[in-house]
């Protein structure tokens, strides 16, 4: 605690701030919605598919650069990929190597296609002699029975390569779904059951894709062994905090060190453990007597032969950011990349940063500084950050800048409570939206929360946009927030509110590199105590 005041205490301001208004126009509000929404648009721009694909792929003739490695090209490259991005990742790599491409497969989300057609994106579709075939699976994100024929075929492929190929291996976030490959004697349903019960409880997407590497005979780097003799490079466009490799996709090029003890303690902390089907239970036994470790014991030629590359994150969105909100007269500052944890919880760190920027007088109340870092731990963020963060909030009171861009990115976590209709995202701006309603004061904030996949949750939206009057104006339309949250059903709050006006609906962006948060902060008002 001493710490934390010590922190809190440094930024105190010794200088006389500039009078403002305690309150912010219709008009204000207005323009803020709209820029948070073209600052959102240009995070997923910077990583749209062909792009990082481009910066990750260097051809000199019939030399393919990599990741600080070459390879020699002589008709010897396939291509598999998986995710809701490897669709437009597959059309420019085949632009770019595909005169010596022998055949490829791709699992990609169900009506990807016909979406992206819809949307003019003609240019993140495969054309029509492409040796690369489509398979789409995986509605609403849920593994399914298309997306596992698609991952036999991807066994297939990967599985009759020589030491003289090249597989190179597209991955992007939501690759788990779209490669369901169950360790027999399990069923796909059964696999199904299991990781829905743990998101259902609250698991975090890395203990989530810990059980999926250990019930699957692709992730945690089977389908590598698979292609074993084949060199392997896959290109990998990151949708999970701190871009861990063995946890993207569940790290199907990378070999697992997770042992089957750290799986049943994570499904013995969800209270799932006795309910496991009998199948499901001969799979982690097998695999902790050693019959079933194919990857554990992989070969060192294996791994020798496997280049794993990032080219695309949620930082990388989060410059792109940036760099939009100064075009647009913004203050920009980024916060974090990997905010997680409970969104009530995150929310509170985004209501309380907003108080800190916007409180009246000549500098925030020390004690919101103190709650602010408390609370960091909680959601996945660094004092460092956090003390970062203020000093900048502090600067714009101090030089009398005009509204600050505050930018974040990341993957919270929602706990199920009720059976509606929503996403993270979604109920993420809502209850910023409240946190932002309280007080005598509304602080003018506007706060945007998205997934860059464009799809939150099972609903046709990426998100919303709210802010301090999402509360009077719900209750005017006669819309109980307390009951829409309780029942998990945002969408259709949202859906509801005002015609659906806040809702973000960008459609199907063909990437994904999690979430973005942006809150625009208005100047902030001030008294001149002189």
């Amino acid at each position: 605690m001493a710490l934390i005041i010590a922190l809190s205490r440094s930024l105190h301001l010794q200088h006389k701030l500039r009078v403002g208004l305690a309150s912010v126009s219709a008009r204000s509000m207005s323009s803020l919605n709209t820029r948070a929404r073209a600052v959102f648009s240009a995070a997923v721009e910077g990583v749209h598919p062909d792009m990082v694909v481009r910066r990750g792929l260097e051809r000199h003739g019939d030399k393919l650069h990599v990741g600080g490695q070459s390879f020699t090209l002589t008709n010897n490259l396939y291509l598999v990929g998986f995710g809701k991005a490897v669709l437009g990742m597959a059309a420019e790599a085949e632009r770019i190597v595909g005169d010596h491409l022998i055949k490829g497969v791709v699992s990609v989300p169900h009506g990807i296609q016909n979406t992206l057609r819809s949307h003019g994106k003609e240019k993140m579709l495969l054309e029509s002699n492409s040796r690369i075939t489509v398979m789409e699976g995986a509605k609403h994100n849920l593994p399914d029975t298309d997306a596992q024929k698609s991952a036999e075929c991807i066994r297939d492929l990967a599985s009759s390569l020589t030491e003289k190929d090249l597989l190179l291996v597209l991955i992007s976030g939501g690759g788990s779904a779209l490669l369901p490959a169950p360790a027999p004697p399990m069923s796909l349903q059964e696999k199904q059951d299991v990781t829905r019960k743990l998101a259902a409880a609250g698991a975090t997407i890395q203990e989530l894709n810990t059980v999926r590497r250990a019930l699957s005979l692709l992730k945690g780097g089977g389908l590598a062994q698979c292609a074993s003799p084949a060199k392997v490079v896959a290109l990998v466009l990151s949708d999970v905090i701190g871009d861990p490799l063995d946890l993207i996709a569940s790290g199907p090029t990378v070999r697992s060190d997770s042992s089957p003890e750290e799986v049943w303690a994570i499904l013995d902390n969800y209270k799932l453990s006795d309910s496991l089907p009998s199948s499901v239970k001969e799979v982690l036994s097998k695999s902790m007597s050693g019959q079933g470790s194919r990857v554990k014991n992989q070969p060192q030629e294996v791994k020798d032969n496997v280049l794993n590359v990032v080219i695309g994150s949620n930082t990388i969105a989060l410059e792109c950011a940036s760099r939009k909100a100064s075009e647009l007269g913004l203050r920009p500052v980024i916060l974090s990349p990997g905010v997680c944890g409970d969104v009530r919880s995150v929310a509170r760190l985004y209501g309380l940063l907003s108080s800190f920027a916007c409180s009246p007088g000549k500098e925030p109340p020390p004690e919101l500084a103190a709650e602010i870092l408390k609370l960091g731990p909680e959601v996945g963020i660094e004092s460092w950050d956090l003390c970062r963060t203020m000093n900048v909030l502090v600067g714009e009171r101090k030089e009398g800048w005009g509204a600050t861009c505050l930018l974040a990115g990341g993957e919270p976590t929602v706990k199920l409570s009720g059976k509606g209709r929503g996403g993270r995202n979604q109920e993420l701006a809502m209850r910023v939206g409240l946190e932002l309603s309280q007080g005598e004061v509304k602080s003018g904030a506007v706060f945007l929360s998205g997934g860059t996949d464009g799809q939150d949750g099972p609903t046709e939206a990426a998100g919303a946009v709210a802010d301090g009057e999402l509360k009077e104006e719900a209750a005017s339309q006669g819309l109980d927030t307390d009951s829409f949250l309780a029942n998990n059903d945002s969408f259709t709050f949202f859906s509801k509110l005002s015609e659906g006006r806040r809702l973000l609906n960008p459609g199907l962006t063909g990437t994904n590199v999690m979430d973005v948060h942006v809150m625009l902060l208005p100047p902030s008002p001030q008294k001149d105590l002189q």
